[in-house]
């Protein structure tokens, strides 16, 4: 337990983020996992749920939730495993 009242906030704080983190980094391990699902498949709705996957890989690197060669890596493998189906 935190000693001082400025700990005590900066705790409240850091619980407050990481709640706030888990949440973004669950969305987008469960849209990369649906995508990869979708690919697999070869269904129609496969580029859409992508493209949703890239915008949320975006934010979250924008946020800073996780790190942009991290965003920009998974982005990257999910286009080539949809156009490796494309063609």
């Amino acid at each position: 337990m935190p000693n001082k009242k400025s700990a005590a906030k900066a705790l409240k704080q850091s619980v407050k983020r990481a709640v706030r983190n888990y949440k973004v980094k669950r969305a987008v391990k469960d849209i990369i996992k649906d995508s990869k699902k979708l690919i697999e498949t070869k269904e129609k709705q496969a580029a859409e749920k992508v493209k949703q996957a890239v915008k949320l890989l975006d934010k979250a690197a924008a946020k800073k939730v996780i790190k942009k060669n991290t965003a920009a890596r998974k982005k990257s493998r999910l286009m080539k495993k949809l156009n490796s189906i494309m063609k």
